[in-house]
């Protein structure tokens, strides 16, 4: 191996500089301090002769930029096989160009982009619950390819182990909120009324919202992230080698399972807060256990318990649905994995919320009187 070197074509006039050996790390090392004595040297008008060299590589590459001042001399004879080197190392230390003025219609190209995302997504989760409806038309007929294993599963992990979390965040807000509204009864000798404001709010919009959110986020991005790491890890792709239907083994039984589980939490958890309601309305203004189970059928008339358990199974279903549409947009990247599971998130709790605002509506009437 030959140790880099610096010569001129022309002794006496010293008019071009060759350089020649290998410049690499492993071989400047050594001799740094006289290499970097020896190019400082050099006159900057000077022309430039790189032919020679046997191999360079970034080291060599940005120890010659400085010595250039940071630009290219007037004269170089350099090979395209080098110059791919010095272009990472301008690539890196050339200051960056002053940003280009913004263009005042960026804010139209952002929406069209926008617009365009959203209607792809639109037509995935259509074609998608376009496929779960064929697959149980498949089930209706042949009930044998029902899996039974896959829905089960689910049931137990996105209904089951959410029991703990829902129960605890339930009770708390039902103390919370007993809390509040007594604070405010109490001013006007209406006490006896926060059993009809904690029964109304939470079976009927309370508690399944509450679920929702909680299980969007913990069921939801759990869907996602198993269905994206097996888009990484090409196991879906397998799947279908092997003529598995990915829709019937991994989403119908998701969807499904959520979609029974969620009215089962809805149910449970809004009990469980309308237990913390009533410790707390018991402590704050007195009010007897006893009064307050009589009461709450009373208040509360029959159809917002079946209102709430029907947004539950609208929210898991929607839920289930938006979560495996994302889990399998995921592309063969870390990136994209952590960006579609955050997406399926955000959109299952915007959209729940966006169907508790139509359930107001078309239930503005029932329940109420």
């Amino acid at each position: 191996m030959q140790p880099p070197r610096i010569s001129h074509a022309d002794e006496a006039a010293a008019g071009r500089v060759i350089l020649s050996g290998r410049w690499t790390l492993a071989e400047i090392a050594p001799c740094y301090a006289q290499l970097a004595g020896e190019l400082a040297a050099q006159g900057r008008d000077l022309g430039w002769d790189l032919t020679a060299i046997e191999r360079i590589d970034s080291v060599g590459a940005s120890m010659l930029w400085h010595a250039w001042g940071g630009r290219f001399p007037a004269s170089i004879a350099l090979p395209d096989e080098r110059r791919a080197v010095f272009e990472r190392i301008v690539a890196v230390e050339r200051p960056a160009a002053a940003d280009a003025p913004r263009d005042p219609l960026a804010w139209l190209v952002g929406l069209g982009e926008l617009a365009q995302s959203f209607w792809r997504n639109l037509l995935g989760v259509v074609a998608l619950l376009g496929r779960l409806v064929l697959d149980a038309g498949h089930l209706l007929r042949h009930p044998g390819d029902t899996p039974w294993r896959e829905i089960s599963a689910n049931l137990y992990k996105a209904g089951a182990c959410a029991l703990p979390v829902t129960s605890l965040v339930a009770f708390l807000i039902g103390v919370v909120l007993s809390y509040l509204s007594a604070l405010q009864l109490n001013r006007f000798g209406a006490d006896v009324y926060i059993v009809n404001l904690l029964g109304i709010g939470i079976i009927r919009e309370l508690g399944p919202v509450l679920v929702a959110v909680l299980v969007a986020g913990r069921s939801g991005s759990a869907m996602t992230a198993q269905l994206g790491v097996m888009r990484v890890t090409e196991e879906i792709d397998a799947l279908a080698t092997m003529g598995v239907s990915r829709s019937l083994r991994l989403v119908f039984p998701k969807v499904l399972a959520l979609a029974i589980a969620m009215p089962l939490i809805t149910a449970w958890t809004s009990a469980v807060a309308l237990v913390g309601g009533m410790v707390a309305a018991q402590i704050q203004v007195d009010l007897a256990y006893g009064f307050f189970i009589e009461t709450l059928p009373k208040v509360v008339p029959v159809a917002n318990v079946w209102i709430g358990l029907a947004k539950g199974l609208v929210f898991g279903f929607l839920i289930a649905l938006l979560a495996c549409h994302f889990g399998l947009q995921v592309k063969p990247n870390t990136e994209s994995l952590s960006s579609s599971t955050t997406r399926s998130v955000v959109t299952g709790i915007t959209v729940v919320i966006l169907a508790d605002a139509l359930f107001a509506i078309a239930t503005r009437r029932i329940g109420v009187g």
